[in-house]
């Protein structure tokens, strides 16, 4: 009687073939999707407690993945922060640190960027066989010696494509916002006008003599000066509000209002091209950043003015990519992280006074500090099958460790040439390691140390010394209205000897310092801290700063131009 079994050696064949489709599948590189917004409060998504803004998509990312509570941005500020999240190392080491009120590029013309000596995750998972882009926000510098040398485009990073900004969105780009340059809170008008008014009083006393054209020339000299930079003002949105594709201009100065939608449509489009690849894309998105925008499908339709408009129009766009992965069926091959540069900018207030600013939930002061609120930033990631679902980690992670987590999913290797300071999140997020790897995480304002965390091993604590913090203005607000920002040069701070000591894992909001007579371990944790810093400070190699005053001016050489200097660079070329 014939067997109804498969003969043996077939039975063999499929059994091979079952078994090399299972590795063939286990071995698939993953996509990767890193979103990143601009100044977005942690409080200001649902999945962190806020009730009054909607965000069901980002909140079903969360839902769907691991939401990190300890999540920490390595630095306060746009550019450096960028800098850390693609290089996975403190911005420090790359040079994107200064010593000068900024802190960020302020102009498309301006020399300095990221160097091209620095290895981003995007220049690896390219080196991999991985197509990447990068779609918004880049800030970290564009030429070098030329207008058009783009030495420190995207594209000498890594991005095989590019649609988006060279710099950032500012207050000038968008009509009727004010300006950025705010350069009438740093001009001594009070000590000018006490000497000019002291220099008349002495001179018709008889005291002085005081010739009348001479102070004819000086004033006249002060009207000059001021008409000119009122002038220079009234053209940086034609200098620095700029649209490109790849290398080409397609808007200047850009318009802002639908950029969210065509930016959402520009990474739909690149992820149905690459679907059948591996792929990598940076959506960096222009929102929450000042001049605050919302579409005309979204303006109205949140209960907190436009800032919480564009707060919902960025959850349309999350959403929308999530239902591009559906539909291509790539959705669990694709590992999404969501998260903010740095916190809420607190000051930013419209000319009516209405708060173009976010909420940091229950953590203090915001954008330009070190406070929790200037660096606590969501931290959601998804990789269904791959990441388990609904998982809360209150374990402390900085946006750094998407770099070797990164690296390490598309198959190489972390470079042994330099100091890397992000951890691999993969252990901790499957459940396979329950403490972060970061005992120690040192956080900067520019090319200062500001202040240290420590997570001791074996403990549940988490310390926080502040070796100086700014002086708030207010002084019962943890704002800086005075300078629209927080500054940390010496004139703007306070220095703490001996330090100002917290424990994050009792007090969050950094209400309470503690010292000798309420900590017993006081003086001993602020040693292991010293100590820390010593070792931390011995590793970091003295680099060309990029902040420094001559590679952050404005250089007309360098000045990106899509027509002529005289008709003000004006182009629209995108169709």
């Amino acid at each position: 009687m014939r067997s109804a079994l498969m003969p043996q050696p077939y039975m063999l064949l499929l059994l091979l073939l079952v078994g090399k489709s299972v590795l063939l599948q286990e071995n698939i590189k993953p996509n990767f999707i890193l979103m990143m917004l601009d100044d977005l409060g942690i409080g200001d998504l649902g999945c962190y407690g806020n009730t009054t803004l909607r965000t069901p998509n980002i909140d079903r990312l969360a839902q769907e993945g691991v939401k990190l509570t300890h999540h920490v941005a390595a630095a306060s500020l746009c550019t450096p922060s960028r800098a850390a999240f693609l290089t996975g190392r403190y911005p420090i080491r790359s040079g994107i640190a200064g010593n000068l009120r900024p802190g960020v590029f302020l102009f498309n013309a301006a020399s300095g960027g990221l160097p091209a000596q620095e290895v981003t995750f995007a220049k690896i998972a390219k080196q991999q066989g991985y197509k990447t882009a990068l779609i918004g926000k880049w800030h970290l510098g564009l030429n070098c010696k030329s207008s058009d040398d783009h030495c420190h485009h995207p594209s000498a990073h890594g991005f095989d494509y590019f649609f988006g900004i060279p710099l950032t969105n500012l207050r000038d780009c968008q009509p009727g916002h004010d300006t950025v340059f705010q350069i009438h809170k740093y001009l001594p008008y009070s000590s000018l006008g006490t000497a000019l008014l002291s220099a008349v009083v002495l001179h018709w006393s008889g005291l002085i003599v005081l010739r009348r054209g001479l102070i004819l020339g000086l004033l006249s000299m002060v009207g000059v000066a001021t008409v000119l930079t009122a002038g220079f003002i009234k053209i940086i949105p034609y200098l620095n509000c700029i649209l490109f594709r790849d290398h080409t201009i397609v808007e200047q100065p850009f318009t802002l209002e639908n950029m969210t939608q065509k930016m959402t449509f520009e990474a739909v489009d690149f992820i149905k091209r690459n679907s059948a690849r591996p792929f990598l894309l940076f959506l960096s998105y222009l929102q929450v950043h000042t001049a605050i925008f919302a579409s005309a499908a979204f303006k109205g339709t949140s209960s907190h003015g436009v800032y919480g408009d564009a707060v919902q129009e960025v959850d349309w766009s999350v959403g929308q990519i999530l239902q591009t992965l559906d539909e291509l069926r790539v959705r669990e091959n694709t590992l999404l992280y969501l998260t903010s540069d740095q916190g809420a900018h607190l000051e930013e207030l419209s000319a009516a006074g209405e708060v173009h600013g976010g909420w940091n939930g229950i953590y203090k002061a915001g954008k330009s500090t070190n406070w929790e609120g200037g660096i606590r930033v969501p931290g959601i990631l998804s990789w269904p099958g791959k990441i388990p679902s609904g998982k809360e980690i209150d374990e402390p992670t900085s946006n750094m460790d998407l770099f070797p987590t990164v690296v390490h999913l598309s198959g190489a290797a972390v470079p042994q040439d330099r100091e890397i300071d992000g951890h691999d999140l993969m252990d901790l997020l499957q459940g396979r390691a329950d403490r972060s790897n970061h005992e120690f995480l040192f956080h900067y304002c520019n090319s200062y140390l500001n202040a240290v965390r420590w997570h001791p091993q074996n403990s549940s604590s988490v310390w926080k010394a502040f070796y100086f913090t700014p002086d708030f203005y207010p002084v019962d607000k943890p704002t800086c209205f005075h300078t629209h920002l927080c500054l940390c040069t010496p004139d703007y701070v306070t220095y703490h000897d001996p330090p100002l000591l917290f424990d994050l894992s009792k007090d969050p909001s950094e209400t309470r310092p503690l010292t000798a007579d309420t900590e017993p371990a006081f003086h001993s944790i602020l040693a292991a801290m010293k100590q820390a810093v010593e070792t931390h400070e011995r590793s970091v190699r003295p680099v060309e700063s990029q902040l420094s005053a001559a590679n952050i001016m404005w250089k007309p050489w360098l000045q990106p131009c899509c027509s002529t200097f005289t008709q003000l660079c004006q182009c629209q070329q995108d169709k």
